[in-house]
């Protein structure tokens, strides 16, 4: 048997929870897959492979998978990092969608209360409710050929068409006009709340300059190897893990440590990636690769956080999948089964009605309200330097009763403060002067500190 390692893969086009919730099932029922969880927020699909089979035959596998529960889904190698991330899907495109789509319904709805051109009414709807939500409509027919029924794109199209059917033209576009704005503004809000967490790790390095015989390159670093010599210039963010090989340096490692006092290297002293060196030139012989740095390490751990889910997301997940069906059914009750006892029955007014219940009752908020609300308590830690590991984590911190603290920014802030000048028979403004003026141009912590007392004070 091969040995179980873990695998990450990219999510592309996936927006729909309960759909990831489907694939997620499906994949873990797949022969020597465990743990199989797909992180809807991060786009992302982590699980162990201890099959015989490669990961490139289950990718295959998983890819067919995905596709049959939601069309266009599909899972990639994870992108590197370092480059820029390329958008997945077109923002620009599917709001001028939605503003045109929405022109559209506002100009019918005018025509309507006016009562005139009554086709044009018609005509305006209709091409406006295809214009919004043609790919709600796609999808589900897609999912109706493969037999899966029971998500949110079959719900939101048949009672929509339901609408059309007994000629609510304005209901049926307004429904399918919100529910997408709806899904813009969740995925805006996904998209904020992730940069928000990419902030957290905004010490990651661009730049790295080897140093090449006699000449010094300018390079990415995970273009850097094992054993490369790196030069670190003053002010300059050191990009990889190293030794000290020469120079003298003092170094602000808080990014990293949350300690604020700086700290001196010398040849043969440890340096990690995320420092930033404040006055002298070091040159670096690099020991680790750029992905198995101290600062790529806390970067996989912010984007991995969300795989981490809580109970009550576990739950819910369950819950969805009973409930989708269940929801389904009532709405045929509620449309047929007056007619067995209602003397004057209205197949139109009950078909209304069951139209109304399938869209008020649909399980996509549902199943992203709970992992939205992790994520965005995860987010909103990140903006104030709190990095929690997961949702798990978040959870169990309302049992907490006691809390320990690292003094270091976090009961303090971390930076140093003059708060007050002893003079010894000297006079304090000619001190504090002369003190900045051979501070001035320095980096350090401390020196900076009396430079601040200088402007705050004088």
């Amino acid at each position: 048997m091969k040995q179980e390692n873990k695998v990450t893969y990219e999510v592309q086009n996936l927006s729909c929870a309960n759909c990831a919730k489907k694939i997620e099932k499906r994949i873990n029922e797949i022969d020597g897959v465990s743990e199989a969880s797909i992180d809807i927020i991060n786009k992302r699909l982590t699980f162990n492979n201890n099959s015989n089979k490669n990961n490139e035959d289950l990718l295959k596998e998983m890819n067919k998978i995905a596709d049959s529960v939601e069309p266009g889904t599909k899972f990639v190698e994870v992108k590197k990092r370092f480059y820029e991330h390329e958008e997945e899907t077109n923002e620009k495109t599917i709001l001028i969608r939605l503003i045109i789509g929405g022109i559209l319904f506002i100009l019918g709805y005018i025509f309507e209360h006016l009562n005139i051109y009554s086709k044009a009414q018609i005509i305006l709807f209709i091409v406006s409710y295809v214009l919004i939500g043609y790919e709600v409509i796609y999808k589900a027919i897609r999912n109706m050929i493969k037999g899966n029924l029971f998500d949110e794109n079959f719900l939101m199209s048949i009672a929509t068409i339901a609408a059309i059917y007994v000629r609510s033209y304005p209901e049926a576009v307004a429904v399918m006009l919100f529910y997408e704005v709806g899904e813009y503004f969740q995925d805006r809000a996904l998209d904020r709340n992730r940069e928000s967490i990419r902030e957290l790790v905004a010490i990651q390095p661009k730049v790295a300059y080897v140093k090449d015989g006699t000449t010094i390159k300018e390079v990415h670093p995970a273009q850097v190897n094992i054993n490369d010599v790196i030069v670190i210039k003053p002010g300059d963010l050191i990009p990889l893990d190293g030794i000290v090989l020469s120079g003298t340096s003092e170094v602000d490692t808080s990014k990293l440590t949350g300690e604020s006092l700086p700290r001196t290297v010398e040849p043969n002293s440890e340096v990690l990636a995320g420092y930033i060196n404040y006055n002298g030139l070091l040159e670096v012989k690099v020991t680790k690769i750029y992905e198995d740095s101290a600062v790529s390490k806390i970067l996989e751990l912010v984007e991995n956080a969300q795989s981490k889910k809580a109970k009550v997301e576990k739950w819910i997940t369950k819950f969805a999948r009973i409930y989708t069906p269940i929801v389904i059914l009532l709405a045929i009750l509620i449309t047929f089964v007056p007619m067995a006892f209602v003397e004057n029955y209205v197949f139109n007014d009950y078909l209304y009605r069951g139209a109304t219940f399938l869209v008020v009752s649909c399980p996509c908020a549902l199943v992203i309200s709970i992992p939205l609300s992790i994520f965005g308590g995860i987010g909103a830690s990140s903006r104030a330097g709190i990095l929690i590991k997961g949702g798990n984590y978040l959870e169990i911190l309302r049992d907490a009763k006691i809390m320990v603290f690292d003094k270091t920014g976090t009961i303090t802030k971390g930076n140093f403060v003059v708060t007050k000048v002893v003079t010894y028979d000297f006079d304090e403004t000619e001190l504090v002067n002369l003190t900045v003026s051979a501070e001035k141009l320095s980096n350090h912590a401390i020196g900076k500190a009396i430079a601040i007392y200088k402007e705050i004070n004088q």
